[in-house]
């Protein structure tokens, strides 16, 4: 039962490794056939898109931000202006959702450009991931052929060695009948 196991099993790897080889190949194919594409030019909305989204995300965006807004509370609570916007500060309010309402859409821009720059990178990774298990593939495969290799002649070996000894009579093959020698020497028999 055994020795029909390992041949399918082995039939089973053959093929495994068939397959990633036709991936390989028809991926280095695709590759060689098309020149490997530029980077497309930015139009003037995505570099837009970019600069603002770089500079909202930025600490030094939020420093001026949180002292301008330092300021105009303080200078309308304390009236020094004569108080243009009184406590809740309505018009600042309205300032900070034009702000908002208008760098969302900036920000999703440049987040969806982003996306598709790591979608791109995620399939080179996936490439590269499936050459590496092909290549791990092969390693295995020579490894199992050495072993079996080392095997067959560790196998060889000792049979010419008990040939050898059988040959110059210091040893007698073991007959199906002989008793075994216990562990001090003696035949087993008493």
């Amino acid at each position: 039962m055994a020795d029909t196991i390992v041949p399918e099993v082995r039939a089973v790897e053959a093929a495994l490794l068939e397959k990633l080889r036709a991936v390989r190949r028809a991926a280095r194919e695709r590759h060689t056939a098309e020149p490997a594409p530029a980077a497309p030019a930015l139009t003037t909305g995505q570099r837009i898109a970019d600069a603002v989204a770089s500079t909202m995300g930025s600490w030094r965006f939020i420093i001026i931000q949180s002292t301008i807004l330092f300021f105009w509370i303080v200078l309308n609570v304390t009236g020094f202006v004569r108080g243009w916007d009184h406590y809740p500060f309505i018009l600042l309010n309205l300032a900070l959702s034009f702000q908002a309402a208008y760098a969302a859409p900036f920000i999703m821009m440049s987040q969806n450009r982003q996306q598709d720059i790591d979608r791109l990178a995620a399939e080179s990774d996936y490439q590269i991931n499936i050459k590496a298990e092909l290549e791990i593939e092969t390693l295995h495969q020579k490894l199992d052929e050495l072993r079996q290799t080392e095997v067959l002649a560790l196998t060889n070996a000792v049979r010419e060695l008990a040939d050898l000894l059988n040959r110059s009579g210091l040893c007698t093959p073991a007959k199906a009948g002989d008793p075994k020698p216990d562990a001090e020497g003696g035949s087993g028999q008493v």
